[in-house]
């Protein structure tokens, strides 16, 4: 046992933790790794979600019906928005295809947003101003014009002689006498209204900005429901079996029953990044037993038309205003051909979403397509043209100098294109007689410029015989 020193050795004291080299580094290998932990997870939260395909999701296609016998030429009617109450946008007829020769134009201000109907011989539509307006589809002429709205972004409806309106200012509803344009009944909304109405049954459905489906009675305008949804609701509905079909802004697919206006599914779409919803400005349309619409979210979507299960999104590089047009026109599988804001069109097989083919436009596609024969038309925004395109491979046959919005409707004999504020009654002709008629054209110039010679030549030597005669 040691004696004790009168001068025991003073413990000496720990340096504080941050002089400590080995624990700053544990210290800032964890908070390295926490930070990553959370930024992982921020990521996974709000980064763009990727798009989705399902091919359990049910595709039905109609069994192939017998072709009929050649029939004598008639015209068909256009009805409604997008063509019919599934809003596919398809009119699958012959002979409508380039080269074409323009037989009348209508207008040239104002603004034509939406397209006009063709019903038994009339061309029925509502300017961006609120007039609303009957044409004779033969010739153009005016048949009556009425003063209904101050603001209209919206296409009439057609059924049992009457026409159904919404209007965004003042926001209402209407009926119409097709006949002669008086109005039969109207109802103001509580709401501005752009979404083209369907109406089934003698009722009437449509939606609203304050995110309402309503139906009303045809007949008088008494509603029978209203139905809530997610958000505002820009698109037209879309019909089928009893069910009505809407997207709204808050970035969600709704099915509502017809009959009593109850929710039977409710799917959300994807959304962007940083957890931002997407919202769905885009008529629905129904064909092979989905529902395909476009999104803000820059997607194409196509979901179970029964449960709402998402069978496959794509992505496009910019906002999807425009309506799905849905077809399968012979030669190609079942496709949806539709715009984008990064100034393509894109043709999608309609079972899996796999691109069949792309356009590039030039400018922003805002409207809804159509396709009537084999050929989808497609108007760009910037630089307001018009586009035909091969439904099969997407090439180029045809361009007009005018369109910005939804370019295109037919009755089956002829073609009207809807211009920036116009509209044009094109007529297929063959491309000899198209040759014939650029020659007449040519002769015609020709016989104008022989004559103005002559005249100048007889006019100077009437001038020379007049000063020969003064001297």
């Amino acid at each position: 046992m040691t004696e004790p020193t009168d001068n025991p050795q003073e413990p000496v004291a720990a340096a504080p933790w941050y002089r400590q080299r080995n624990k700053i580094i544990a210290l800032i290998a964890v908070v390295l790794v926490a930070l990553g932990a959370i930024a992982f997870v921020a990521w996974s939260q709000l980064k763009r979600p990727d798009d989705v395909s399902n091919p359990d999701v049910p595709f039905v296609v109609p069994d192939k019906k017998p072709k009929p016998k050649p029939k004598k030429k008639k015209t068909i009617n256009w009805t409604t928005f997008r063509l019919n109450l599934q809003r596919t946008g398809y009119l699958p007829v012959n002979g409508i295809h380039p080269p074409f020769k323009r037989i009348w134009k209508y207008g040239d201000q104002p603004l034509l947003e939406f397209p006009p109907i063709v019903v038994n011989g009339r061309l029925y539509f509502v300017d961006n101003d609120g007039t609303a307006h009957a044409l004779r589809s033969d010739n153009g002429r005016e048949i009556w014009h009425r003063k209904i709205a101050s603001l209209n972004a919206s296409t009439p409806t057609y059924s049992k002689g009457r026409l159904f309106i919404v209007n965004l200012e003042p926001g209402h509803v209407l009926s119409m006498n097709a006949k002669n344009g008086k109005i039969i009944w109207e109802k103001p909304l509580p709401c501005r209204s752009e979404s083209s109405p369907a109406v089934v049954h003698d009722r009437v459905y449509f939606g609203c900005e304050n995110g309402v489906l309503y139906a009303l009675k045809a007949r008088n305008g008494k509603e029978v429901w209203e139905t809530s949804v997610s958000g505002a609701i820009k698109g037209a509905p879309a019909y089928q079996g009893g069910i009505l079909y809407v997207g709204d802004y808050g970035g969600v697919m709704t099915a509502v029953r017809a009959k009593t206006g109850e929710i039977k599914w409710q799917s959300d779409g994807l959304g962007s990044s940083f957890g931002r919803a997407g919202s769905f400005y885009s008529t629905p349309a129904v064909a092979y037993g989905r529902v395909y619409l476009g999104s803000n979210d820059g997607r194409v979507y196509s979901f179970d038309k029964n449960t709402g299960e998402l069978a496959w999104t794509v992505s496009t590089g910019g906002w999807v205003y425009s309506g799905p047009t849905v077809a399968q026109v012979p030669g190609t599988p079942p496709s949806v051909y539709i715009g984008s804001f990064d100034g393509n069109v894109y043709a999608l097989n309609a079972k899996t979403g796999e691109t069949r083919w792309t356009y590039s436009m030039g400018g922003r596609v805002i409207g809804s397509l159509s396709v009537i024969g084999r050929i989808v038309y497609a108007a760009t925004f910037d630089g307001t043209t018009t586009y035909g395109l091969s439904a099969k491979n997407g090439h180029k046959v045809f361009e007009f100098h005018t369109g910005a919005y939804m370019p295109a409707v037919s009755d089956g004999q002829k073609l009207y294109l809807v211009g920036y504020s116009s509209i044009h009654a094109l007529k297929p002709i063959t491309y000899k007689q198209l040759r014939a008629e650029r020659r007449a054209k040519a002769a015609r110039k020709a016989a104008r410029i022989k004559a103005r010679r002559q005249a100048a030549k007889a006019k100077a030597k009437a001038k020379a015989q007049a000063g020969q005669n003064g001297q």
